[in-house]
């Protein structure tokens, strides 16, 4: 393979297997498309609109070796794909978990797990709020997390934080390999005095809460959308 189709075949590849299995029929995730697509484009638009600002700050950037060379603005094409086919494998899997798992295992436990998180970003956030990814990412998160837990309350949390962490393994091999693990360089590559400076293997800390708000806005839509058409 060419590299520099590196970053798209990542995109495609993740949302291939999920989009084959929509039509199972037992479990046909097709027939909810018209609550998916709206639930992954508006928080698409809300992110590349933040990645757009971060690329021009120098916060994050790309490589140049690892992309076809489509840009949108500041954004190569492959990055605004990821919005697109990363939430729809993620939504996918929540999906699947709902009709493989019957019980909410995480249920009476929903309210405590969110409570933890958003005590733990919030302060974190605050202390660190001249690094840009940081603070946005907990902060932001923070907020979102609070606002549903006091004002909104959905039952679904729980089955949200037991499919998050199935998709972590998949996130762990994507961005791991986004950030450099396994190849020669970075496929994006993070200015660290914007962020902690933790790495798990390659990738930045602040990631995984980051990849959490986005599949966060992505699920809570998609169970809006269909709880206002039942």
């Amino acid at each position: 393979m060419n590299e520099k189709y590196l970053y798209l075949t990542l995109d495609l590849a993740s949302i291939s297997i999920p989009l084959a299995f929509s039509f199972y029929p037992k479990a046909p995730f097709y027939k909810t498309w018209k609550y998916l697509w709206p639930a992954i484009l508006i928080p698409a638009l809300i992110f590349i609109i933040w990645d757009e600002a971060f690329t021009r700050m120098g916060v994050w950037g790309f490589n140049p070796r690892y992309l076809t060379g489509i840009y949108v603005f500041s954004l190569p094409i492959e990055e605004i794909l990821f919005f697109i086919c990363i939430p729809y494998a993620c939504v996918f899997t929540y999906f699947a978990l709902n009709y493989l798992i019957e019980k909410d295992y995480l249920f009476p436990h929903q309210e405590f797990i969110s409570f933890a998180i958003v005590i733990a970003l919030f302060i974190t956030g605050i202390y660190h709020l001249e690094k840009w990814y940081t603070a946005t990412t907990f902060l932001g998160l923070s907020a979102l997390l609070a606002l549903h837990l006091h004002f909104i309350r959905p039952r679904f949390m729980g089955r949200f934080y037991f499919a998050y962490a199935v998709i972590l393994i998949p996130f762990f091999i994507v961005n791991g390999i986004l950030t450099g693990s396994w190849i020669d360089e970075q496929v994006v590559w993070y200015n660290d005095a914007e962020n902690l400076g933790m790495r798990m293997g390659t990738i930045p800390f602040e990631d995984t809460f980051y990849g959490m708000l986005l599949i966060w806005m992505n699920v809570a839509l998609y169970e809006y959308l269909k709880e206002g058409n039942r």
